[in-house]
């Protein structure tokens, strides 16, 4: 079994799975959760596995012979109950299938460039369908941001039949691109909605983090109904790959479209919109920025910044008090951290977990649960410990290794160290014996 437990096994949910193949490179977001069907896919090259506390491990998709791998796996919204996975690859190739269908592709898109990130909209759209036997009537559609290595990102809306739909009706839906944002002039790093859909911000490794309002993107692309390009259209059983060919020009998002743009010291990779403060939405800069800025969504004001002295590769809002969390890639200078909490809005180090070894976080994501907390805690109410409340984070390290972290715990002390050791950093100094625990949420 190529993923495979390791290190201490707490009830069903280990501390650590064995992931050989799993690319050390900072531009690859290979670690996606569904909290429809309770699991957690995982990309190792060009296989992709999937791992839940009650089936274990399995295999999905073993790629083809080009020799391309996984570049980014994420699940559609939890609203839509398809758990329908969009994983993309180095040539360029984006496939989608439902956990909930047999285990091969529905549909299959060849990019014109490598993929480098995907995000789906936390939430359903209501569009006219494009079923033959229902045309124009409304129907349940996910929207998807995919971005390539070039800096284009394109939006799709996705239009998905169960299983026994497509059984019925012999067709499997739609993949529609309403338009493609043409402002980034490198490689696409990361993409995140806010929680309601409203906004989602872009972030490339020219330096550039873009926001925009969703409406004001889709209201673009539908200016001109001739301008809709369908992709593709499957046709038959569900697991027939079929392919058409555009049939109009693209709309393109070109650079004015944009609410915000925030210019940073290196690569964005990390964004992450607050769930409890709404027009907050923090980014992590790469290696030659190591810190963490806040923005004000509306106003586009830099709220504060924390210099991490590391490269950020992934943030992650707590949901049950006033902290984020953040993964470090490469640190300068050398420093033992690679996972640090912090409170908001005082930005101080509340929590910081050492790493042995020059393994960096390469990527992380929130989970349901933890090691420590049983199926039976979790379906509690009164007396949860936090972890089981907000969960823990899954990351994905570059010792071939996905850890399980519980950095959400009540009792967490921040870690001991020397002056200095963060690069002079106030914030990620060491604070040896003192707890300090961010604001509860109300």
């Amino acid at each position: 079994m190529l993923l495979s437990c390791g290190g201490n096994k707490f009830l069903t949910l280990p501390t650590v799975l064995d992931a050989p193949s799993l690319r050390d490179d900072f531009y690859c977001s290979i670690l996606a959760y569904s909290a429809t069907c309770h699991t957690l896919a995982v990309g190792l090259g060009a296989l992709l596995y999937a791992w839940s506390e009650l089936r274990g491990v399995h295999l999905l998709n073993s790629g083809n012979s080009n020799g391309s791998w996984l570049t980014s796996l994420s699940f559609s919204s939890t609203q839509g109950c398809k758990s329908i996975l969009a994983f993309g690859r180095s040539d360029g190739s984006l496939h989608l299938m439902s956990l909930y269908d047999s285990l091969l592709p529905r549909f299959e898109i060849q990019q014109p460039c490598p993929i480098a990130c995907i995000a789906w909209r936390p939430g359903i759209t209501t569009r006219p369908s494009r079923s033959p036997l229902a045309s124009g009537f409304p129907a349940r559609t996910e929207d998807l941001l995919v971005g390539d290595e070039i800096g284009c990102i394109y939006y799709y809306s996705v239009e998905w039949p169960d299983a026994w739909e497509v059984a019925r009706d012999g067709w499997s839906g739609s993949t529609t691109l309403l338009a493609r944002i043409s402002i980034h002039t490198q490689q696409i790093c990361g993409l995140s909605f806010c929680s309601d859909g409203t906004m989602f911000a872009t972030g490339g490794n020219d330096n550039l983090c873009c926001l925009f309002r969703t409406q004001s993107v889709l209201d673009s692309a539908n200016d001109d109904p001739s301008d809709v390009e369908e992709v593709l259209v499957g046709t038959g059983a569900t697991r027939r790959l079929h392919t058409i060919a555009g049939r109009g020009q693209i709309k393109e998002i070109r650079p004015g479209a944009e609410k915000h743009r925030w210019i940073h010291g290196a690569a964005v990779k990390a964004i992450a919109f607050c769930p409890w403060r709404e027009g907050l939405v923090a980014t992590g800069g790469g290696s030659n920025d190591k810190c963490i800025h806040f923005f004000h969504t509306t106003s586009g004001a830099c709220l504060a910044t924390i210099n991490v002295a590391a490269q950020v590769t992934s943030l992650i809002w707590s949901t049950t008090r006033r902290e984020i969390v953040a993964t470090f890639g490469y640190a300068q200078p050398e420093h033992p951290y690679r996972i640090a909490v912090f409170s908001w809005p005082e930005c101080k180090q509340v929590a910081a977990i050492p790493w042995d070894g020059e393994h960096r976080a390469l990527y992380a994501i929130p989970y349901p649960g933890g090691p420590n907390e049983s199926h039976t805690s979790r379906e509690g109410g009164c007396g949860l410990s936090r972890t089981a409340q907000e969960g823990c984070i899954v990351v994905a390290s570059s010792d071939e290794s996905v850890k399980f972290h519980e950095v959400w715990t009540a009792s967490q002390k921040a870690t001991a160290g020397g002056k200095g050791l963060l690069g002079g950093s106030d914030i990620l100094e060491a604070l040896e014996g003192i707890e300090k625990e961010g604001e509860i949420i109300r």
